[in-house]
């Protein structure tokens, strides 16, 4: 894990990740890899394996200027029908780095062809989450959101409905991300 993890943290806007940064990462894909056990004949993704591409943003409502365009990069591994781990990179709408982890929920009952609703909930870097925060300048925090994720065969789009931070003056915020499916 920590060579993958390291090999990432060379290329591009990785390169900035600091020591800590690395082994936080390293840490939550680790977690996530051994608290996940699947049976003798199921593969970690095999309900699919998805590469995004975070593009940028929309935000409602901005009482100040905010970076649109936020290139990035991330993946999603289908462990099952209606769930899947999620983690990446992408430089946010306050000009810095930001990683995130965690998992998707996108029930059959919400899904109509080539549209499903799912709901996303992880850890996220690069807001000032206040005393929401984890670590002592409460940049790692919470993150909770409804996507709209819209596929055809191989490839898609998602779109992430992000909640207010009201600690780094960030207003509601609508993600776009196109992906490819492997």
């Amino acid at each position: 894990m920590r060579a993958m993890v390291d090999t990432l943290m060379r290329f591009g806007p990785f390169r900035s990740g600091s020591t800590r940064l690395r082994a936080i990462m390293a840490a939550s894909i680790t977690s996530a890899a051994l608290s996940w056990t699947p049976s003798a004949d199921a593969a970690l993704c095999s309900d699919g394996l998805w590469v995004d591409a975070m593009i940028g943003s929309h935000h409602v409502h901005p009482d100040k200027h905010f970076e649109q365009f936020n290139p990035g990069i991330g993946v999603e591994c289908w462990v099952a029908p209606q769930w899947a781990l999620t983690a990446g990179y992408f430089r946010n709408s306050l000009s810095k780095p930001s990683f995130y982890g965690g998992g998707v929920w996108a029930p059959e009952f919400l899904h109509w062809g080539f549209i499903r609703l799912a709901a996303m909930g992880g850890l996220i870097s690069g807001y000032d989450y206040g005393r929401w925060g984890i670590g002592h300048d409460h940049m790692v925090g919470p993150v909770a959101a409804p996507l709209v994720m819209m596929s055809y065969k191989r490839i898609g789009a998602n779109i992430i409905l992000i909640p207010p931070i009201p600690s780094s003056d960030l207003p509601f915020t609508i993600g776009f991300q196109i992906k490819v499916g492997f």
